[in-house]
């Protein structure tokens, strides 16, 4: 605890670096396969994932969370825990297989019945490591955690590419889900070098195992806010609606899904250690929470103005027709940032019930929202999707922060600096970005377009809003922590 902070900020900084980097091949890898393939191609998998990714929210039952959160865990605890995310991970595996057929026949397309019964082996292969990641978390140990991610990142890269070069279509798609899980336990177990005992129950499995079945069903509920818009899609209106839906969302959502978690699995592991102390947890949070605003909030901008070129250079021209939903989702970004920062919070003070209550409410708002826009195709349902995550985030907010010691006018004053600073920052890229010529390349455009953006929004954060104070801070500590 003495050096949590320094600790804390060590760990941050691998994460963010080891993030970036995975970013920047992700988006490497986007760019080539989605010239290699087709939004029918993407459709195929996604409609496949759509499922796949409800029985995911089951795999491990919350207990790498559970893992995580608690004080001290001994080594029979992890022992069972390991057997108990196997036993999952299998009984899952089962259930897909079982399941394929009907999916098949629920979007009438006799393909996926292939595609599910590979995939279907992934929860079983992510099962085997999920204890030891927690064990590493539980340490701190973010630099160990990263060589593994993007290890086995590029390993499942360079098989997804090469299968498509191969002209493997979809295949290619599919061998990433199975190649990147696989490649990271194997990481994990060596790694850790730790062995589980044999099974059996322990007095603490039960705290565990309530406090993994809420995150669970808040996880769940989560999950079906987030892809009912994908499934109903795939089954109304077929495979190249859903690609191209799936590519715009899957580029609205990646980046603040990786900040989210980048700093999010370290707050997480800080927060869960700080909840004893009240006012050390609330300044952690909401450093934690700003970090991510900050970052997030300039992409919201960037995709809305410029999501012409960013679609032309990152996935290209047969694509075009997912420019708009793009632009239209583009606003979820920064709902994204300000409430997943929540769960850390409510999951870090042991608020379970409470982020059940709330992902019921946002799921039932949210399907209804998007049988609203689904007769009027993936743009009516990306309107809607948009629509709801905008009118939900501010009653959630204020739900979510009640009763926790961290004020609704701390959490929205920390938005305010940015919010300026992307504003200014807006009307300095949109001026580059309308004397550019239309002849001019793309990616050259998108280049001077998000450059100016970029050099705005840093100049006029740290010189009108303010924020020196918190990146200095920042600074000391990260130095701090290298000298240790």
């Amino acid at each position: 605890m003495q050096d949590l902070k320094s600790r804390t900020v060590r760990a941050g900084l691998i994460n963010v670096g080891s993030r970036g980097l995975g970013f920047a091949i992700r988006i490497m890898a986007l760019m080539v396969l989605g010239r290699l393939l087709t939004p029918e191609d993407y459709g195929l998998v996604t409609m496949v994932t759509a499922f796949t990714g409800v029985l995911n929210m089951f795999g491990g039952f919350g207990l790498f969370q559970a893992a995580i959160q608690r004080d001290s865990l001994s080594e029979a605890e992890s022992s069972a825990l390991f057997w108990l995310n196997l036993s999952f991970g299998a009984l899952l595996t089962l259930l897909a297989i079982v399941a394929a057929p009907m999916v098949s026949a629920f979007y009438r397309e006799p393909r996926l019945l292939a595609i599910m019964d590979v995939i279907a082996f992934t929860f079983l292969i992510t099962a085997a490591g999920v204890q030891h990641g927690a064990l590493l978390q539980r340490r701190l140990a973010f630099g160990t955690s990263a060589k593994i991610d993007i290890c086995a990142l590029v390993a499942a890269t360079a098989v997804s590419v090469g299968m498509a070069v191969a002209g493997y279509g979809y295949w290619a798609i599919v061998s990433m889900t199975i190649t990147l899980p696989l490649a990271t336990t194997v990481g994990l177990w060596l790694s850790t070098g730790w062995m589980p005992g044999r099974p059996r129950m322990v007095p603490g499995l039960r705290s565990m195992l309530r406090f993994g079945g809420g995150t669970t069903l808040t996880g769940f509920l989560s999950y079906i806010t987030i892809n009912t818009d994908k499934l109903l899609l795939g089954r109304v209106w077929g495979t190249e609606a859903t690609g191209l839906y799936s590519r715009a969302f899957y580029l609205i959502n990646f980046p603040t899904e990786n900040l989210n978690i980048t700093i999010g699995e370290v707050a997480f592991a800080a927060l869960s250690r700080t909840r004893g102390d009240l006012d050390r947890l609330r300044r952690y949070f909401l450093k934690g929470y700003s970090l991510v605003v900050t970052l997030t909030l300039p992409l919201t901008v960037v995709c809305g103005l410029f999501a012409d070129d960013v679609i032309l250079v990152v996935l290209g021209p047969k694509w075009t027709s997912a420019i708009e939903i793009f632009r239209t989702l583009a606003p979820t970004m920064l709902v994204f940032a300000i409430s997943s920062p929540l769960g850390w919070l409510l999951n870090a003070l042991g608020l379970i019930r409470r982020g059940v209550h709330i992902g019921l409410f946002s799921a039932s708002f949210m399907v209804a929202g998007i049988a609203i826009g689904l007769p009027y195709g993936p743009h009516g349902v990306a309107l809607a999707y948009s629509s709801v995550m905008v009118l939900k985030v501010i009653p959630i907010t204020i739900w979510a922060l009640h009763g926790t010691g961290v004020r609704v006018r701390e959490f929205a004053g920390a938005l305010m600096s940015p919010l300026a600073a992307c504003a200014i920052a807006a009307l300095v890229g949109f001026g580059v970005h309308s004397l550019c010529p239309p002849s001019m390349a793309p990616v050259l455009r998108l280049l001077l377009d998000v450059g100016s953006f970029g050099a705005a929004y840093l100049s006029a954060l740290l010189l009108i809003a303010g924020e020196k104070a918190l990146y200095l801070d920042l600074f000391r500590a990260a130095k701090a922590s290298a000298s240790v």
